[in-house]
């Protein structure tokens, strides 16, 4: 009789253990880490294109000091923050990589309005390609977010939900993901002036 309760015990953990999604939690845990090197990958070809497109414009528009230099200082200051995997924990470090990345995506912006005014630059071939690769890297970048997202919102399901977060609360101690939030002001459309 002892065998047989002792039997049923080691099965009964057996199958509990199997459902408790310890594993389960690992491998999103992983899925987060690896959305967010798509993440890092994108802005990084971003960050790479900018030099290319500066020099490029800077040969049409040398007077257009200013921008420019926004442009390099935003792209200087965005390649000086180092994100760790870690980082996703941090709220504050999550926003200020954000808040980064903002201030060149407005520079870049601004450089596109100087573009308008030099009808000559927008006709030379280099630039022509250079635009498409950043525009393609911005929409990578907003992919790789939409997709970083998603796989935090998994994550963070699956220890927020029965039995996970019971395996989670004793054994892993696995936090929250932080998401991509939109920038403060993103609700209102942009003013364009030529």
């Amino acid at each position: 009789m002892k065998r047989l309760s002792l039997l049923l015990l080691s099965l009964f953990t057996l199958a509990a253990l199997s459902g408790c999604g310890y594993n389960t939690m690992q491998a999103k845990e992983e899925a987060v880490f690896a959305a967010w090197g798509d993440v890092e990958a994108s802005y990084q070809r971003r960050a790479d294109l900018v030099p290319n497109l500066v020099e490029v414009v800077k040969g049409y528009a040398k007077h257009e000091a200013d921008t420019l230099k926004a442009v390099t200082e935003a792209r200087a200051k965005v390649g000086s923050m180092q994100v760790s995997k870690d980082a996703i924990n941090d709220p504050k470090t999550m926003q200020n990589f954000q808040q980064a990345q903002s201030q060149l995506s407005g520079a870049l912006s601004r450089l596109m309005v100087v573009v308008e005014r030099y009808p000559d630059l927008k006709a030379n071939q280099n630039f022509m390609d250079l635009q498409n690769q950043l525009e393609g890297t911005e929409n990578r970048i907003n992919v790789a977010r939409v997709r970083y997202n998603q796989a935090v919102q998994d994550f963070n399901t699956t220890i927020r939900t029965f039995p996970n977060s019971l395996t989670n609360s004793m054994m892993l101690h696995l936090q929250r993901k932080e998401p991509f939030k939109a920038e403060e002001g993103a609700k209102v459309a942009p003013k364009i002036k030529f």
